[in-house]
């Protein structure tokens, strides 16, 4: 593997929040070897001018769902998972194109695909997958349209189809639903806990699974030593997962002060995802969002911003997290700069890294660049802590991506 130093950039740190003004960057067998104010010498690695550059770790994005490409969730159940797969490709290389360089899929993504990026087989961010997400029969995640004969989930019971969700009751299946999403390559479980947007039958306010299942699902989670992250919306939805045991919360829009202060005590990340409501609320209806969810998004866009202030006073950890589909996913950098409306931007990059890595258990491996951790960096035409917009758009901006201590993208000689 080739070595790198990248010589006399400022780098960013994001536990102080600051820059570290023309520093080397020595970066041997995938990792960070050696950051220096002094000059650095090598004679094997190649050596890389980014003076008046911000070189910084490469961003992780703690909720996405890489296998998307449309709107409609509901339409991808049918899909041939060879399609699902082939339109996943353009979407994971413009995640690592932006700067992207890890990824938590919270469902959708399974364990194959996460080895297609490891092998080179395809180009993207390193994946944590979720494998299907679990849902309760009528919750966030149960796509059959309302009838007067409801269609079984699975028509033999026996098979489980890649997709995006898995519909599962009762306490016993539930544990039987992780142990072999687990054995299937998930590295964490997601569940429903509320109702949601893309979903058409579930009021946001409903409860997903009960106590009973929550407990026991995150007990299988535990077990094989990982964890489970629920999506819900409400703080009574909230609180019951956080009781439960889950370790982040996914949206929670509208949680409340309490809320908030229970996730603190027990060690509880959020991760919310402004930058979707954006998105559906301008164009989910042209993109073939049902009405039903569409008629949704305003409850929960509006308390996007005042949830990260909530969030904030509590003392909550927030990860980045963006939960795009289809043709939205380009405005995955846009997330930074909504945050940046009521947070300061050292947090919102800080949330983008350091925090992230805490979230997926890569303290000190992921999101900073010191001695021992995995090079995934970039290298920015700007300075992020000055002005989030070198980070936005299509990674225009972005000069150098690395991965692993392997260049995948490069305008620099």
């Amino acid at each position: 593997m080739t070595s790198y130093l990248l010589r006399g950039g400022n780098v960013l740190d994001p536990r102080q929040g600051r820059l570290l003004e023309r520093h080397d960057v020595l970066v041997e067998g995938g990792l960070v070897r050696e950051v220096s104010e002094r000059p650095l010498a090598s004679a094997q690695a190649q050596a890389i001018d980014v003076r008046g550059r911000t070189v910084m770790p490469g961003l992780i994005d703690a909720h996405a769902h890489v296998t998307f490409s449309q709107t409609n969730l509901g339409l991808l159940a049918g899909t041939p998972t060879t399609t699902v797969v082939l339109r996943a490709l353009p979407i994971l290389r413009g995640m690592l194109r932006r700067g992207f360089t890890t990824v938590r899929d919270a469902g959708g993504a399974d364990h194959a695909l996460k080895q297609a990026v490891a092998e080179g087989l395809a180009v993207g961010p390193r994946l944590f997958v979720s494998g299907a997400a679990l849902s309760p029969t009528g919750g966030h995640g149960d796509f059959r349209p309302r009838s007067d004969r409801l269609q079984p989930v699975n028509a033999c019971g026996c098979c489980h189809r890649p997709g995006s969700t898995r519909v599962v009751d009762g306490v016993d299946a539930v544990r039987l639903a992780v142990r072999e999403t687990l054995q299937m390559g998930a590295d964490q479980i997601k569940i429903m806990s509320s109702g949601g947007v893309a979903s058409p039958t579930d009021p946001i306010a409903a409860f997903g699974y009960s106590l009973e299942e929550t407990r026991a699902i995150v007990d299988e989670a535990a077990a094989r030593q990982t964890y489970v992250l629920a999506h819900a919306y409400t703080a009574e939805a909230i609180a019951r997962a956080v009781r439960c045991g889950v370790r982040s919360i996914e949206h929670g829009n509208l949680v409340d002060e309490a809320t908030a202060q229970l996730m603190a005590a027990s060690g509880v990340f959020a991760v919310p995802t402004l930058v979707t409501y954006e998105a559906l609320a301008e164009d989910g209806a042209r993109l073939g969002l049902p009405p039903e969810s569409v008629a949704k998004i305003a409850q929960v866009r509006e308390a996007g911003l005042q949830s990260l202030e909530i969030f904030r006073r509590a003392g909550v950890r927030m990860a980045l997290g963006t939960d795009l589909l289809g043709a939205s996913h380009s405005r995955q950098s846009d997330e930074l700069a909504l945050r940046a409306r009521v947070l300061p931007v050292a947090e919102v990059l800080a949330s983008a890294t350091i925090v992230g890595a805490e979230l997926l258990g890569m303290a000190g491996r992921l999101g900073e660049l010191v001695p021992g951790a995995l090079a995934d960096l970039l290298v920015v035409d700007g300075d992020p802590l000055q002005d989030l917009a070198c980070l936005g758009g299509q990674g225009e901006r972005v000069a150098l991506v690395m991965q692993g201590g392997a260049v995948a993208f490069s305008q620099l000689a």
